[in-house]
């Protein structure tokens, strides 16, 4: 059996209690990590070329506020 399978079975047994905690730092454990990739992904200049098509289209008048 595989980790991955091993925490299905561990997680499909949990009490409704024990997986509303379980959400709950799911929740941020995953959240953290999108966050830390972002940050990897501004840094190595990744997303670059987005910001400036939005900066362009910005300029041109073709963006609406918020």
């Amino acid at each position: 059996m595989s980790k991955v399978q091993q925490i299905e079975d561990l997680v499909s047994k949990l009490s409704p209690q024990d997986l509303e905690r379980f959400r709950a730092w799911y929740a941020k454990f995953d959240a953290d990590a999108w966050d830390r990739q972002i940050e990897r992904d501004a840094a190595a200049g990744k997303l670059d070329r987005l910001a400036e098509e939005a900066l362009q289209a910005h300029r041109a008048g073709s963006t609406s506020a918020l």
